[in-house]
């Protein structure tokens, strides 16, 4: 009873060898297809930017706005993520003032991630090309419009919103997650070791606080009023509206809606989109808004700036710019003190490099790294003019590199300071016994020789750990002390992990000057009479095939409903994602650390 049965072989062996042959077939079309991509893009080379007569310059911002400008191409899944850079749009800002092609500025804001210091400094830029007689229009769209969004546009003369969007107008808020209740669940202990009398330095109070400290809540507030008193002088300034009424109308929640933010004059009216466009039609002097010519300001920014650092390149400036944003550690995406030191010794052994601008935007990390870069600032300053312009934050160790500086510059809502060591020893023994059955033993040669998480640290262990802490601390003071020409006693006054905003820290000398990053580039200038429009970026800016790629696909002189939006969306939820981000950056953490009290996302 035999001859009804299909032996396996004669399935499985076909079935393989159609399934692979398949599969080789199918990946040799792919590569073959994604290298004639590649082949007519690299032999494209540089076009030239077309700026036709009567343009207006268009301005989206929305999604990450970072110092320097990025574009990734993921070959497997051709998806795209690019972040505008700050100096491409201030370069671009900058040059349309004295183009004559360029008419105005069409400012159209989504969701801006950037801090309010990147803020401020766009609207500076924006205010001066209005100041060189060149209309500004913003418009004010979508679900609805953050503070933030708001800020930036109402350095506008003329503001208007989509009928139908939510304005939002509260004040400043912020939130701190604690973990300590789910690390009681788990069994997991946490020792905390902070530097002598770092009663401010908070970020480690997540890991045993359920809520914010005296101290926290205190710094928290002070640096949140000064700044949130900052964006609202600015705004009536430029809107006429007292700061006074600007507080009762997010005390009273007045405004809700956009009709709401025309009758107390935020903007000057509600129109759709396509009225708005008549409205820059008529600015420009054209019958249909269909001759309009519309230029993307990053698009625009991004050429010149590329063309003018390739010059620069060759010229070789008095004033090179290092730029440093992110976490600071060894290595990484953020500030890794291996690539950044390269730089730094670099620039030093330039001899036309007389002035360097270092613009930092960092919350600090590794006490280890944040050493390493000092050290080649300290070497650099002994040879050249070094000044510090911070971003939105520059605090811990983003401070402790900056320290050195002839001068350091801040905008008034710069988060600074945070002058501070912490360490943090997690003990998961008890959790993996209690939760899983897993117990451990140990044998060593000597009593210190079985360090581990699964045990707790002595007493004698904890009190070493703690001195290295404090040896730390005083090592960060001293240094402060020396950049600043303060007494190490003053510094330890201001110091102690207390996080303060720009407008504050100038007042007690952590802070020469309020400006950013074009004051500090202009200040260099002075001090060794060169020309603060000719600057070289490290690292150096060059244009590779993701960029060309996605300029491609871009073309912002087609109409808004032609346009492509190529920058990729995050895959995970956004509140999902941040948390996401702080479990890696909690994970990549080593040796002791020089970092800000905490994260906090304003509302």
């Amino acid at each position: 009873m035999t001859e009804g049965k299909i032996k396996f072989g004669k399935i499985f062996w076909p079935s393989f060898l159609a399934v692979v042959i398949g599969g080789i077939i199918s990946t040799v079309i792919y590569i073959l297809s994604l290298f004639s991509v590649l082949t007519l893009f690299f032999d494209m080379g540089e076009s030239e930017l077309e700026v036709k007569d009567n343009t207006v310059l268009h301005m989206k911002l929305e999604g990450e706005i970072a110092e320097q400008s990025s574009s990734d191409l993921s070959i497997s899944t051709f998806s795209f993520k690019q972040k505008k850079g700050l100096p491409d749009i201030l370069h671009g800002l900058k040059k349309a003032q004295n183009d004559d092609r360029i008419k105005g500025l069409f400012l159209e804001l989504g969701d801006v991630n950037c801090g309010v210091s990147t803020a401020k400094e766009i609207r500076k830029a924006i205010d001066e090309f209005e100041k060189s007689g060149k209309f500004v229009v913003a418009y004010l769209s979508g679900e609805y419009v953050s503070q933030k969004t708001y800020y930036i546009s109402s350095v506008a003369n003329e503001v208007y919103g989509f009928p139908s969007t939510v304005f939002q107008w509260t004040g400043l808020g912020g939130e701190v997650m604690f973990y300590t209740g789910l690390l009681e669940k788990l069994d997991v202990e946490v020792e905390v070791i902070r530097g002598k009398n770092n009663d401010f330095k908070s970020a480690v109070e997540p890991f045993f606080r359920k809520e914010m400290s005296d101290s926290s809540r205190l710094q928290t507030k002070t640096y949140m009023n000064s700044i949130w008193s900052d964006i609202c002088q600015d705004i009536s300034k430029d809107k006429s509206i007292s700061v006074e009424k600007l507080n009762i109308y997010a005390d009273s929640l007045s405004l809700r809606k956009m009709q709401d933010a025309v009758k107390f004059k935020f903007i000057n009216g509600v129109k759709y989109r396509d009225e708005v466009m008549q409205v820059l039609a008529k600015k420009v002097g054209v019958d249909n808004p269909s001759s309009l010519n519309l230029l993307a300001v990053e698009k625009y920014g991004k050429y010149f700036f590329f063309e003018d650092q390739e010059i620069r390149q060759i010229e070789k400036p008095k004033i090179a710019v290092i730029v440093a944003e992110g976490d600071i550690s060894r290595d990484g995406d953020g500030i890794a003190s291996e690539k950044l030191c390269k730089l730094w010794k670099k620039v030093r052994e330039e001899v036309n490099i007389e002035a360097v601008v270092f613009r930092i935007n960092s919350p600090g990390g590794s006490a280890l790294a944040s050493d390493e870069i000092w050290r080649e600032v300290e070497l650099t300053k002994a040879k050249k003019k070094v000044i510090v312009s911070m971003g939105d934050v520059a605090a811990s160790g983003g401070y402790y590199i900056a320290a050195p500086a002839h001068r350091i510059f801040a905008e008034n809502s710069t988060i600074t300071g945070s002058i501070g060591v912490f360490g943090m020893i997690p003990y998961t023994g008890k959790m993996l016994e209690n939760k899983l059955g897993i117990t451990f033993d140990r044998v060593s040669t000597n009593k210190h020789a079985s360090l581990s998480l699964n045990r707790k640290l002595t007493k004698e262990e904890l009190s070493i750990t703690q001195a290295e802490v404090d040896e730390i601390y005083d090592d960060f003071l001293s240094k402060v002390a020396t950049g600043r020409k303060m007494t190490k006693e003053n510094v330890n006054k201001v110091a102690r992990g207390r996080v303060w905003a720009g407008s504050d820290a100038v007042k007690i000398g952590l802070v020469d000057e309020i400006g950013g990053l074009t004051a500090a580039i202009a200040y260099a200038a002075k001090l060794v009479n060169g020309d603060k429009d000719e600057v070289l970026y490290y690292p150096s800016v060059e244009k590779d095939f993701a960029d060309k790629f996605i300029d491609f696909l871009e073309d912002e002189n087609e109409k808004e409903e032609d346009e492509k939006d190529v920058t990729s969306t995050n895959q995970l939820p956004e509140e999902l994602l941040e948390y996401y981000k702080e479990l890696k950056k909690i994970e990549s953490m080593s040796g002791l650390q020089m970092r800000l009290p905490f994260n906090i996302r304003f509302y």
